[in-house]
């Protein structure tokens, strides 16, 4: 199993960074990787329509304000995470990943850093006072 993470600062506190990462049926506001999420259990499982692929997502472990673990199914990878950490008045954010094609990684690590500078652009701008509703991604 290949192992991969990634790491940014975010200047947002970690109870808003959580935040976002806690609405999977918004992630499509803010992630250019992502299309769309079909909820299937709320704040539980989702199918993520995706630019790496479609598959559907399970939380199995979540910890407010510090992590949230997923198992995918269908994807190129099997596991992935967030983890959070207070950094001076920010966060820093942790995406770690787990897949079996090493193939993959270089292709995996460049989404990783992707979906951390959506994640980060999208947290600074809700912070600065930003309007969701007004947000592009692109």
């Amino acid at each position: 199993m290949v192992h991969i993470e990634r790491k940014i600062e975010i200047n947002a506190p970690v109870n808003g960074v959580f935040d976002i990462l806690d609405e999977p049926e918004k992630f499509a506001i803010w992630n250019i990787t992502v299309n769309s999420v079909d909820i299937i259990e709320p704040k539980k499982s989702g199918f993520v329509k995706s630019t790496v692929g479609d598959f559907t997502s399970t939380r199995y472990e979540v910890v407010k304000n510090d992590r949230i673990f997923y198992n995918i199914e269908g994807g190129v990878f099997d596991k992935m995470g967030y983890s959070l950490k207070i950094k001076g008045d920010g966060t820093e954010a942790t995406l770690w990943a787990e897949f079996k094609d090493e193939s993959k990684e270089k292709m995996l690590l460049k989404a990783g850093e992707i979906l951390l500078d959506c994640l980060k652009k999208y947290a600074e701008f809700l912070e600065s006072g930003g309007n969701p509703a007004e947000y592009k991604k692109k």
